[in-house]
């Protein structure tokens, strides 16, 4: 169902719709239930994380399971718009265990602008990622403050600058 959702949405945006497997198996299988849902033209890529994402530029919306082993590096080698981007990672709630944090898991420097964890399957943790600021447009003599504030409840996580 998501993957019909991601199709529907790169339609609409006039974007490609990319999915990384790693084995052909999974690449046929996905071909396969995209084919019986209707959709056609999306570009399925097998290959390692690191390779794949490597060869990647721009990219402005990006779904990962939380279950992967290599989350993190799929995350850290994604070579995101300078406009800013969407991150989502589901099953971020599995094995009853509900800690997952963006900033461990992305690049150094990325700017979280916020991040909200919602009750979906086992949890859909989506973050709204800046974009860089090439042109220095708008940019400070001095370096701003930033502050993280974690609601408990929700789980959400915050970040303003001061």
């Amino acid at each position: 169902m998501t993957m019909m959702r991601e199709k529907e949405a790169a339609h609409h945006t006039c974007g490609r719709h990319v999915c990384i497997v790693p084995d052909e198996r999974s690449r046929s299988g996905y071909i396969k239930a995209m084919q019986e849902a209707g959709m056609s033209s999306t570009v399925v890529i097998v290959g390692e994380a690191e390779e794949v994402m490597e060869g990647l530029r721009g990219v402005d919306f990006l779904v990962v399971d939380s279950k992967r082993k290599d989350l993190a590096m799929v995350l850290r080698f994604a070579k995101l718009s300078h406009k800013g981007a969407v991150l989502a990672c589901k099953n971020t709630c599995h094995r009853g265990m509900c800690g997952f944090r963006w900033h461990a898991v992305l690049q150094r420097g990325t700017r979280v602008v916020r991040s909200v964890l919602l009750p979906v399957g086992q949890g859909l943790d989506i973050a709204h990622i800046g974009g860089s600021n090439s042109e220095g447009v708008g940019s400070k003599k001095t370096p701003s403050r930033w502050i993280k504030h974690i609601d408990q409840r929700s789980g959400g996580e915050h970040v303003f600058r001061s």
